[in-house]
């Protein structure tokens, strides 16, 4: 068995691409437009994973775009995406810096969660062992939920 996609419903994939690639760094590997079917799949790697996943087309999130409207909600109920990041505290803050709600803040030096424009909960975990605790993170709550 080989891991190869996780698929996540989107009802705006400008706004979604904005999301994981502008904001959380993935990138876009592969796209296909299916004229029949109506929809737009784009699939997206994270950074240390681009050049095994154009090879081997894993590991990928997959975003479907429905291009007939269609409400999509529970996106809790999905679970979430997990990326091992190199600075936790420091991509939180970028992600802060371009708008992105921090639900849960690293506190712990070790994880976070944020969530896209869809509600897809996205967990983010320090590589390596934990960073030292350090403020505002800290003693920052959390906002909303996760």
């Amino acid at each position: 068995m080989r891991y190869l996609h996780t698929m996540v419903r989107v009802s705006d994939l400008d706004a979604s691409l904005d999301f994981y690639c502008n904001k959380l760094g993935m990138t876009e590997v592969r796209r296909v437009d299916n004229d029949k079917g109506r929809f737009t799949l784009v699939f997206l790697s994270a950074g240390e994973d681009v050049d095994h996943a154009q090879a081997a087309r894993a590991p990928l999130v997959e975003l479907t775009f429905n291009w007939d409207p269609e409400a999509y909600t529970g996106g809790r109920n999905f679970g979430h995406l997990a990326y091992e990041v190199d600075d936790i505290y420091g991509l939180c803050r970028d992600l802060m810096d371009k708008g992105v709600t921090i639900n849960r803040p690293p506190r712990d030096g070790r994880m976070a969660f944020i969530r896209s424009p869809d509600g897809i909960s996205v967990e983010l975990l320090q590589k390596g062992d934990a960073q030292p605790a350090q403020e505002p993170w800290a003693s920052m709550g959390n906002t909303g939920s996760w």
